[in-house]
């Protein structure tokens, strides 16, 4: 076994200090995604071989030998426990056990992950949509992406192909095969480094057949910076990080050779050869020793994340919105942005944090007892409905249900009914309801807290204002129920940008192409408002994208209930230059 590992190890860190050092460097990365698996496969191959080889010295020393006659003895040896080899062992299966419980562990979470969320086919491949902030990333045939970046158009085509190239040339299977040695050889760190190779290689892959696509590379290595500076603290199997990045850019720029390619792969022969000879046919005094093996640091790609404390979800649910306070108890006030407020504070005035909705629907006899219009006033959708609409659907139709009871001083003319019911559809509930506890639906929350005349250990009483009116909030596209739209439909409107966008003299001559990505909210009046440049692609265009927009004409803004409402909108602007 010692034998083994040697011969094993030495195989692998001489062929991996070539790739390193020689092909790592080349636009090659079909032939080294091979080359490093054959690396592996080949190192455990070799020490099991052995090449005989006659040497007629030795046979002339055997024939010159005397036999000697002489008393023959026998020793007997009591025999003996060897507790150090047991062990050995017993800490090397003890280890081996939980990397193997980890990694099935890892596995059942990704494939829970994969029932529990909604799944949209793409292509050859499922594309998974989660709750939680994510870039995208991929795990065999599905491509996990965010719900809400996928539902508000912010990935970019680059990257769905990107991770598209991970599942077509099945790199998964690749990162499974390393993953597996390591958790067997977990004292080689050898493992570790062909594990980055290998996932660097594939990176490569990717990078290659995107820019072969797009053939854009300053845009593509543009929106590669973005997600490198804005998602650092990512922990994806696709984790972006300065130096992988770096490497990329640097790789992206490359010119292929096919001499030196040739040249490289030929080089290959006398050093599998040398290796050969080396290990099978020569026969190497080595010590029967080795260092004691380090355990490998904890897996750095863990694709799932399980930390969904009430903290966690508050943060996520009300970041970016502002607080306002008053309370009339002690006389105090707050007026800060979520993220300013203590700890304490957050759990004193906003200890609410929705659950996830649930499907539910109402059972035959309360939908039936629905339609009466005496008792009960019903909204489809938001959508206030009369009763006998309800023949129209069935129970089976709907999603979702709540109601509640109307106090008298509360009914009105229009309103009558003591009880009120909104029921919801699988498109609406999906849209609107599904990841509403994600994040909070507007930019302000004002609470009120009065003076409480009886014990003073009493909760006070909280007065919040969390349905705002429709005039302060900034509305997404999945809340609005009529989308705005620029007047004449959007090829008008690129057809404006198209005749106002001037480009720079100096783009003019990179003839410069790619995407501007922008977000602006379209006011009730049809105007922009808080326009944004997300991501442009140099020399200045962000500058001109911003002076284009705030001459643009009014738009035809989004509607809730009949009225106009303020819209976050976020739309891609193509620019190329002429030849």
């Amino acid at each position: 076994m010692i034998d083994f590992i040697i011969k094993s190890s030495i195989n692998l860190l001489a062929l991996l200090l070539f790739y390193h050092l020689i092909l790592e460097k080349e636009k090659m990365h079909q032939f080294n995604r091979f080359y490093l698996l054959f690396s592996i496969i080949f190192s455990f191959i070799v020490p099991f071989i052995t090449i005989e080889v006659i040497d007629k010295s030795a046979e002339t020393l055997v024939q010159t030998n005397t036999v000697m006659t002489g008393e023959a003895t026998m020793v007997i040896m009591p025999e003996t426990v060897n507790y150090t080899v047991i062990i050995i062992w017993s800490i090397y299966g003890l280890v081996t056990l939980l990397l193997l419980f980890r990694f099935m562990r890892n596995i059942l979470k990704i494939n829970s992950k994969i029932k529990s969320n909604t799944i949209i086919d793409y292509k050859n491949a499922k594309l998974v949509l989660l709750e939680e902030k994510t870039l995208p990333h991929t795990f065999w045939n599905s491509i996990f992406i965010n719900e809400t970046d996928y539902r508000n158009r912010k990935i970019e085509a680059e990257l769905y192909t990107h991770e598209l190239i991970h599942v077509n040339q099945k790199h998964t299977l690749d990162v499974l095969f390393i993953e597996i040695l390591k958790m067997l050889f977990w004292f080689n760190p050898i493992f570790i480094f062909y594990k980055k190779a290998i996932q660097l290689n594939h990176e490569f892959l990717a990078d290659e057949k995107v820019i072969t696509i797009y053939d854009n590379i300053p845009f593509y290595q543009n929106l590669l910076l973005v997600h490198v500076n804005t998602n650092p603290a990512f922990d994806i199997t696709s984790n972006l990080n300065y130096s992988i990045t770096k490497k990329r850019f640097t790789m992206m720029t490359k010119s292929f050779s096919r001499t030196r390619a040739v040249l490289y792969k030929i080089a290959l022969l006398p050093l599998f050869s040398g290796l050969i000879y080396f290990m099978c046919v020569q026969s190497v005094a080595q010590k029967n020793s080795l260092s004691s093996a380090k355990s490998t640091a904890k897996n750095n790609e863990s694709i799932t994340q399980t930390d969904n404390s009430k903290d966690k979800r508050r943060d996520a649910y009300y970041a970016g919105v502002r607080i306002i306070v008053q309370n009339k108890r002690n006389n105090s006030s707050i007026d800060k942005m979520y993220e300013e407020l203590t700890l304490e504070e957050k759990k004193t005035y906003l200890n609410y944090v929705p659950e996830p909705s649930t499907k539910k629907q109402p059972s035959n006899k309360e939908y039936n007892d629905f339609k009466n219009s005496k008792k009960y006033a019903i909204w489809i959708d938001n959508k206030h409905v009369s009763n006998a609409a309800l023949d129209n659907y069935s129970a089976a139709d709907f999603a979702y249900y709540s109601g509640s009871i109307v106090g008298k001083n509360a009914r009105t003319a229009k309103f009558p009914q003591p009880f009120q019911f909104a029921l919801y559809t699988p498109k609406y509930f999906d849209e609107n309801l599904k990841n509403s506890h994600l994040k909070y639906g507007g930019d302000t929350i004002k609470i009120t807290i009065s003076e409480n005349k009886g014990n003073l250990k009493k909760s006070p009483v909280y007065k919040t204002d969390s349905i705002r009116k429709l005039d302060e909030m900034v509305h997404s596209l999945a809340e609005v129920e009529k989308e705005p739209e620029f007047p004449g439909g959007i090829e008008k409107f690129y057809q404006f940008v198209g005749e106002n966008f001037k480009l720079p003299k100096t783009a003019d001559d990179a003839k410069l192409k790619g995407k501007i990505y922008t977000t602006f909210v379209i006011e009730k009046d049809g105007s922009l408002s808080d326009i944004k440049v997300t991501l442009d692609i140099g020399y200045g265009t962000w500058k001109e994208t911003l002076r284009v927009l705030k001459l643009c004409p009014n738009w035809n803004p989004g509607e809730i209930y009949d009225k106009p409402v303020r819209t976050l909108y976020s739309l891609p602007i193509t620019i190329q230059s002429a030849d």
